[in-house]
Order: structure tokens, then sequence, then C-alpha cells
């Protein structure tokens, strides 16, 4: 590395993460690395005449954020499609959305709500009903999905996809019928989601240079939060090589702004053994470069070994066959020193899976890291296993969005450490944050160190006590240097030390210090990757690349703000729902005072409960 600056961001507080200098002035950058933090002085020293000179402003800066379990390949391709509904306060204003999107969206295409909210986010704490969807949208079809629960259709949707009374109920889902026998438009994982994106899969496709312009989208979203690498997990319809043509393509034209290291998901039920077996001939770990590289096998390795996270039906148990067709694939990774990853909600789970992985290494020591993901439940004794094999563990924020139906489920008690990533710390276990984007919870990073940092749902209600709760900088730590280790990464990225990637964020307020409700509405204002500004804005702005308007024409990302950008607010929810002499307005939901009288909580004092929103409905 050259001894003089290509860039000098200076008046900054920047987090380095890095215990030699854990905080500096300035940051020096050059060829695409850090070449020194340190104070303002002397990293002026390192500037020649065609040093670019960027002033921080006093905000402070941290490494780029790294989401250690997401879909960003999939979620690129339909990015542009999607109605978000993150942030959204109340159902009302959902609906309202959806109307305004149902008016601009061309047939055949479907407005589609895919992930990433809560019933419990609205002011009205509801799902909204299949009346008020189709009141919105009568013409236009419409899939609503809510978590991997249920999806919602309106009665387009139901006629385009040719549902009616002879449609059977698929395996491990619910087609919901009215008295006369006619599908109502609800449908539910029971427990498997199979039935919710098997019907999404339905709806049509982008073009192909739509999908190149959703991707390029999706990641400048990324890069508007602060992320700057990712390691994607696949996803069921995921299919390799071909579904990787977009990333790829962007990838040789150098327009990616996100690092990507990939795995690859098991597509075929029956064929998972013959999956890996084509796969390892084809490519290998490593394989790429540090935009886009291979990161191993998973999350699905066989379709047996799937626990679903779905807290409104009870624990699944996994198939008596699990073992014998799981044990054939993790022996074929072993031997190849493939890393693989598997997802696991459940500690019953992670219990066989463990007996299969200790039986291969017994035979094929592991060369090379695993990860559990998910893990919600996962017990003490079985962190010790996998700690003793060399695993770790990629947790996700799934119970800010679904932790109500947990606590309803489960209890309060259980829901005390889920998942314990304070005892997966203490035991010294890899740990990586993340965020499972986008059928279940949202992309935004602020959401998921809002949550490691409060222990709070988005819908307001505390899961955890003190001791599972984590202080700002080690969450922030999660979500960079332990995210690096699962795509064995840490050499060169998650912190700010000299020789290590350039990948930063210069944040819209000081995440170590504002008051903690305000982290979820934190961004970045200006976004580096390998020392090139790929977004910015504010003072900003001109550094910024120019990307083209989002494509097709009617995309909600050309007529709906992105969820980041949607301030949370129940400011304007002063309808007055009570009688007109009432003077008390409650700061939660206005003079609508029945959401509070009359809708349950998971709680047994709903008083409470409201009253830890900041609600005083109780008072009138």
């Amino acid at each position: 590395m050259k001894d003089t600056a290509d860039t000098i961001i200076y008046n900054a507080k920047v987090t380095t993460l890095d215990p030699k200098t854990p905080e500096a002035e300035a940051i020096a950058i050059a060829d695409g690395k850090v070449l020194a933090v340190g104070d303002e002085a002397g990293i002026r020293k390192l500037a020649d005449r065609k040093t670019k000179m960027i002033n921080g402003g006093g905000r402070r800066i941290i490494p780029g954020l790294n989401d250690s379990h997401t879909h960003l390949i999939r979620g690129g391709l339909n990015f542009n499609m999607e109605l978000r509904w993150e942030n959204v306060p109340s159902v009302a204003d959902a609906l309202r959305m959806l109307k305004t999107q149902a008016a601009v969206t061309p047939a055949p295409q479907w407005v589609r709500v895919v992930g990433g909210w809560s019933e419990f986010q609205f002011a009205e704490r509801r799902m909204p009903t299949l009346d008020e969807i189709n009141a919105a949208a009568p013409d236009t079809p419409v899939f609503i999905l809510h978590l991997y629960g249920r999806a919602l259709l309106n009665q387009a949707a139901i006629k385009v996809l040719g549902f009616d009374k002879n449609t059977p109920n698929p395996p491990g889902g619910v087609i919901e019928k009215d008295a006369k026998g006619n599908p109502t438009g609800l449908l539910l994982a029971k427990p498997s989601a199979l039935i919710l994106y098997s019907t999404l899969a339905k709806g049509p496709k982008l073009p192909i240079e739509d999908q190149i312009n959703s991707t390029r989208h999706y990641m400048r979203e990324m890069n508007r939060l602060g992320i700057t690498s990712v390691i994607d997990a696949g996803g069921g319809g995921q299919n390799y090589p071909e579904d990787y043509d977009v990333i790829q393509r962007l990838h040789d034209d150098r327009q990616m702004t996100v690092r990507i290291a990939y795995n690859l998901f098991a597509q075929n039920a029956g064929n998972e053994l013959s999956d890996y077996e084509r796969w390892v001939g084809m490519t290998e770990p490593g394989a790429g470069d540090d935009m886009l590289r291979m990161n191993g096998a998973g999350e699905n390795l066989a379709w047996s070994a799937a626990d679903f996270e779905n807290f409104l039906e009870p624990r699944p148990d996994l198939a008596p066959v699990m073992e014998s067709e799981l044990e054939p694939i993790v022996e074929l990774l072993a031997e190849r020193e493939w890393p693989f990853r598997i997802h696991a909600t459940y500690d019953e789970t992670i219990d066989r899976f463990l007996g299969v992985f200790e039986r291969v290494n017994g035979k094929q020591p592991f060369k090379t890291r695993f990860i559990i993901d998910h893990a919600e439940t996962v017990s003490e004794r079985n962190i010790e296993r996998i700690k003793a094999l060399g695993g770790g563990i990629a947790i996700q924020h799934r119970m800010a969005f679904q932790g109500e139906y947990f606590v309803d489920r489960y209890g309060k008690d259980a829901a005390m450490a889920t998942p314990p990533v304070s005892k997966m710390l203490e035991y010294g276990l890899p740990v990586g944050a993340g965020t499972d984007a986008t059928r279940v919870a949202s992309y935004d990073p602020w959401v998921g160190l809002y949550w490691l940092t409060t222990g709070k749902t988005v819908g307001g209600m505390s899961l955890y006590d003190n001791d599972n709760v984590l202080d700002r900088e080690t969450a922030l730590m999660l979500w960079t240097k332990g995210s690096a280790w699962f795509s064995g990464e840490a050499d060169v990225k998650g912190t700010l030390a000299p020789g290590q990637y350039a990948d930063l964020a210069i944040l819209s307020a000081d995440y170590l210090s504002v008051p903690p409700e305000e982290i979820r509405r934190i961004n970045s204002v200006m976004t580096m990757v390998g020392g090139k500004v790929v977004y910015g804005e504010g003072g900003y702005q001109s550094l910024s690349p120019e990307i083209p308007p989002a494509s097709p024409s009617w995309s909600p990302v050309l007529h709906q703000k992105s969820p980041g950008q949607r301030p949370e607010s129940h400011a304007h929810h002063a309808e007055r729902a009570c009688h007109d002499a009432c003077n008390h307005g409650c700061g939660v939901h206005g003079h609508d005072h029945g959401i509070a009288w009359n809708n349950p909580v998971p709680v047994a004092d709903a008083k409470s409960f409201w009253g830890a929103l900041g609600c005083s409905c109780f008072a009138v």
C-alpha cells in the first residue's frame, strides 16, 4: 500500500472497532483500504495535492454494516415490484398505499407486499381485513405476505390463480374457504410456508433489464442504510447458476455497490445430494473476488431438515428420515471442505443436526466453518456442542417482528433469551447479526440494532431483561466484525484498521449516544465501499454516483417512499373516535381510544402494555 492517501475524511468521530485505536478523529484511505486512523493533525500529514478531502461534519463514522444472513440476490430481482409496509404507522396508511399502488399497476402485474411488517406496528394493533384489501384494490391482483404464517389475497388474485371450491389444500398449507366453499383469500402455513412462496412464485416476473435495474436500486437502498456487505443465504426457487445471471452481469459491468458472498441452497426435495454433487464440480468456496464470491452450501441442505419459524403454529417435528438424508450431504461437504449453513429455529432441531455433524466429524473432521442460522431457542448445552465443532451462529431480528406471537404461544419466560445472544458470546462463539430479509423481517439493519440494544419488538413489547440486551458497541460489532467470520473474511473487513477494506458509513445521527427509540431512524448520509462513495445525501449528494430511475414506470420504488425514508410517527392519528367532550388525546392513538381498550395484546395487563408505549387511553 502506498504511503499517501487517496481520500481523507476529517472532523469526524470514527468508531473503528479496532482495540489498538478504538476512536479517531480522521481516517485516511489508499488503494481501497484503510491507510491510517488517528488524530486529525496526524492524518492530514498523509495528504498530497491529489488527495480528496471530505469533511465528516462532526458525525459518527462506523465500519460498513454486514448482514450475515439475507436474500439480496433474490430480493433484488423483485425489489422494484414490491410495496413495503415497514414503518407504516397504521392500517389506514397501509391501505391508502395499497390503493395508490393498485391504481398505477398495469395488468397482468400484481401488487405485492412481501414481509418486513408486523400487525403490532400499526396503531390499530391488527391485520388489515380481506374486505378492506378488496375495497382498496378491487381489480388489481394483490398478494400480501405476513411473516411465514399467512398470505392475504384479494378476489382479483384468487381469480387469476384459479382458486375455487375444488382447489385442494397443498401439503402443510390451508386455503381458507367460506361456508359456501369459496376461497376467502386467506392462505395459512400449517406449518409449512411452501403454500405462501409457491403462490407468490406464480406472479409475473420483471423483464431482465428491469431485474437489473431493480437489483441496483435494492443495493442503493442497502447503501443508504450503511450496508456494504452481505452474505446471501440462497432461497427457495433461487437456482444456481441461472438465477445468479443478473448479479453476475452487474458484477462484470462493475455496477455492484454491495459485497456479496453467496451460499448455494438445495432446491429439489429428494435430490439435494445430487444438487451438491453437481455443484462441487462446478465451483468452490472463494470462487470469485472481493465483490462477488461463492461462500459454501445452505441454508437449506435437505428439505427434510427444515423447521419453520411460524410461531402462529406449534413447533414442527422433523421427519424420521432427516438424519439419513442430511448425513451424506454433510459428509460430501466435509470431504470437499465446503463451509455450510443450515436453518434451525428450535433447539430440538439443532440437537438432531448436531448429532449428524458429530458423527460426520468423527469420520471426516471439519476443516472449515459451519453455521447454525436463527437458533432462537438454542440451549446452553448445544451452544457448547457448536463451539466444540468449530461452528458459529447467525442471528437475525425475526423476534422483533413476531415476538408477540412467541410470547402468546410459549410464554414470557420462554421468550427471555430468544436467541440467547449473551450466552453465545460468553462461550466465545462466533456470532454474526443480520435480518433474514425480506419475506419475514425488514432489511433495515437499524431495526436489528434497536432490537439487540433495547430487547424490544417493532410493536414496543420488551422481550428480554438486561442479561440478554447488548451494549451498543457490542451489537455494532456483531453487525461488522462478527459477520465477517461467516464468509471467512475477518482479516479484511469488519473494522476500520489499517489494511482492512475502506468500507464505511457516515451516520445521520450518533448511534452511540442518541436516545434508544431514535436508533431505528438512523441511516447513512455517505457510504463507501472500497474507498469509493456509493451513496451520498445532503452535503454529500454531489459525491453520490448517479443511478437510472427505477423501472418499470409503475414501480412502487418510484411512487412510494422507501421504508428507511419513512419516519415512524403516530402524530397524525388524532381523528376523533370518542365523544366530542373528550379533551384527552393519547400520544399513540389520538382520540381513537378504542384501539387500546378493545384490542387484545399478548400480555396479562393491557394497561401496562400500552402504558409502556406511551399510551394514556386508560386515563380517560
